[in-house]
């Protein structure tokens, strides 16, 4: 099976999908909450998933009642997380080897991501891959987050490529939902932080992997 066969662009969410980082955000929101003398409550990862960074911080503002305006609390996150990104997060398993080969065969690529611009341009700056990708959205930049499909359609836009020309590659149920949504083809990331909703990561995507390795032995 070649996923690759009649497409012309690429689109990678960031976190759990090119880089290996959903682990850290439990501790910074962990202790983000605690500077307010705040615990962090058990639904809290399902209730902002898929949300974008900026949709992510008014979420927080409202619910924990935080006096910080919504640019503190990003500015907070950000760096709380710039050191962990520098050092601590890895590309996932074969990522860059797939990359090369995309870029070989002239496939373009692009970041649709929930993250903040400053954390996805330093992140693929320092493991060196910045030079992959033509385009970065992020859910900042457009009205909806994921599911809706709103990021990834203008990724597409952007790279001038149409959306059923368009490969996904995602790590959560939301992010899932937005490429399919989009009207795209989508491959699911394993990733241990999203292990729980593997059975529906397999139905609603059209593809599964474990490693991107999986990938060079078949095309």
């Amino acid at each position: 099976m070649n996923m690759l066969a009649g497409i012309r662009a690429v689109i990678f969410d960031l976190d759990g999908t090119l880089v290996d980082s959903m682990w850290m955000w439990k501790s910074i929101d962990k202790e983000y909450l605690g500077r307010f003398g705040l615990s962090l409550p058990p639904d809290l990862a399902g209730a902002i998933e898929g949300m974008g960074f900026s949709e992510t911080a008014r979420y927080f503002k409202e619910r924990f009642q935080i006096e910080d305006s919504v640019e503190q609390i990003k500015r907070s996150w950000n760096e709380l997380a710039w050191e962990k990104y520098k050092n601590q997060v890895p590309l996932k398993d074969g990522v860059e080897e797939f990359l090369a080969l995309l870029k070989e065969r002239h496939i373009a690529m692009a970041i649709a991501t929930s993250n903040s611009r400053e954390l996805v341009e330093m992140v693929i700056r320092e493991r060196c891959v910045d030079s992959y990708f033509s385009a970065i959205l992020t859910s900042c930049d457009v009205k909806r987050g994921k599911p809706f499909p709103d990021v990834y359609l203008s990724a597409a836009e952007r790279i001038q490529v149409e959306p059923g020309e368009c490969l996904v590659f995602e790590d959560i149920v939301h992010g899932i939902m937005a490429g399919k949504n989009a009207g795209m083809k989508v491959c699911a990331v394993e990733d241990l932080y999203s292990k729980a909703q593997e059975k529906k990561k397999r139905e609603l995507a059209d593809y599964y992997i474990v490693s991107y390795r999986e990938i060079l032995e078949s095309v």
